[in-house]
């Protein structure tokens, strides 16, 4: 299999994305064709990531996959020049109770794959300690090999020459050292996240950070510890929600994992999207519609103006299948509070209504056991998915839709809902965002 190496950190906010980002810029602006993957269930940086390497980067996460899925989903990259996987949280951070392949650590990923570690350490307000802190990660576990490390927000040259000596004497090269510059800061937004498109700044903010990587990094250095352990698999088989598939799609309905839609495709399945921002039905051809998570929230007011929209999804869902993950959920209910109280007209295909009104974070991976089909999934399957978002149920009056538990096998009260509209079209909604189904 193509080479790789998995970019890590002892920590989040060590500016991981920032060299990531910055890597896959430099190495393609020599040339190189590099095939980004994310570990974990983020769904914001595989946006950066294609924006940055040219290639669409899938989430590969241990937690939910299984290793045949992961090796096969990794195939993308053959014909490649190099893998770049980034990896979430600290290195080994992960939940307690192992899921399909491990608990979603980035370690996890990187041992099964073969893949060495290059360590992005924040050297602010620390010299030789932070020699310490590599090496330490470098020893916690066996199966993980750390090739390197880039140094991260180096304040002087002394400051960079004594984490140097520090390096050295701990036997961890150093890949590359990079001074402070928050120019290239990736910003956040209120849930801490930002996507892509809504930064129109984002080509010159890639391309400094791969021209800081090309003056500060050993790229040759860096390609040259690359290596993978496993052997080419096929891609794994992802079964399409309908042959048909009416997929909303706009800054307010983004969050498709990018490894669901390829597998979409790869079915045979035809993908027929459209924009309820700017007032689009779904296509009255297709079999079935689903509508992913994003930022409703953000666009209230146009949603709830959006009459074409509401009133052609709800023509579609009395006879054909509509499902709803997070924000595309909250848009099929009745009613969206916003963070300023106000209450905005939603579809109406079931009676959920969701508040932002009284922030309370909602985060971690979900085991579902449906209750009722969704589109492309029978009743009683088990699917493993992430959920993370602000809102907060108001009303849930419908069905649920499945047994839902955490990574620890707790009980999770968002069961999602189900209705049976008038003339037998059935509307399904989750909070949790499907990464594959479970065994």
């Amino acid at each position: 299999m193509t080479p790789g190496l998995l970019i890590a950190a002892p920590a989040s906010g060590t500016g991981k994305t920032t060299v990531m980002l910055g890597l896959l810029a430099a190495l393609r602006a020599r040339g190189l064709v590099v095939q980004p993957f994310k570990n974990g269930p983020d769904y914001i940086d595989p946006a950066f990531h294609r924006a940055a390497s040219g290639r669409a980067s899938l989430n590969l996460d241990t937690w939910a996959m299984g290793p045949e899925m992961l090796v096969g989903l990794a195939g993308v990259a053959e014909g490649c020049d190099l893998v770049l996987a980034e990896g979430s949280m600290g290195l080994f951070d992960g939940v307690a109770v192992k899921g399909a392949s491990g608990n979603g650590a980035a370690a996890d990923l990187a041992a099964l794959m073969g893949w060495p570690v290059v360590l992005v350490i924040d050297a602010s307000g620390q010299a030789q300690t932070a020699a310490a802190v590599a090496q330490g990660l470098a020893r916690f576990r066996q199966g993980i090999t750390v090739a390197g490390v880039i140094l991260n927000r180096i304040a002087s040259p002394r400051h960079e020459a004594l984490i140097r000596a520090g390096m050295d004497e701990a036997g961890l090269q150093v890949l590359g050292a990079l001074p402070k510059r928050a120019t290239i800061a990736m910003p956040e937004r209120h849930l801490g996240l930002v996507q892509a498109e809504e930064l129109p700044e984002l080509a010159t903010m890639t391309a400094a950070a791969g021209a800081l990587m090309a003056e500060c990094v050993d790229l040759d250095a860096l390609v040259a510890c690359a290596s993978s352990g496993v052997t080419p698999a096929a891609a794994p088989r992802i079964t399409p929600p309908g042959q048909r598939i009416a997929l909303a799609k706009d800054v307010a309905f983004s969050f498709v994992y990018p490894h669901l839609l390829q597998g979409w495709h790869r079915a045979g399945a035809e993908i027929l999207p459209f924009s309820p921002l700017q007032d689009e039905a779904p296509d009255p051809t297709a079999d079935c519609c689903w509508l992913p998570g994003g930022y409703p929230e953000l666009h209230g007011g146009r949603l709830a103006g959006a009459d074409r929209f509401r009133d052609g999804l709800r023509a579609f869902a009395m006879t054909r299948p509509v499902h709803g993950e997070c924000g595309g959920y909250m848009a099929m209910g009745e009613a969206l509070v916003d963070k300023d109280g106000t209450r905005h007209r939603m579809a109406g295909l079931l009676g959920l209504v969701t508040s932002f009104e009284k922030r309370k974070m909602h985060l971690g991976y979900r085991l579902a056991r449906l209750r009722q089909a969704i589109p492309g999934h029978a009743a009683g399957s088990n699917l493993a998915g992430h959920e993370f978002h602000y809102s907060t149920i108001v009303e849930q009056p419908d069905t649920p839709l499945a047994e839902v538990t955490d990574a620890n096998g707790a009980p999770v009260a968002e069961t999602g809902s189900t209705r049976r509209q008038a003339q037998g079209g059935l509307s399904t909604g989750t909070y949790f965002h499907l990464i594959a189904e479970a065994s």
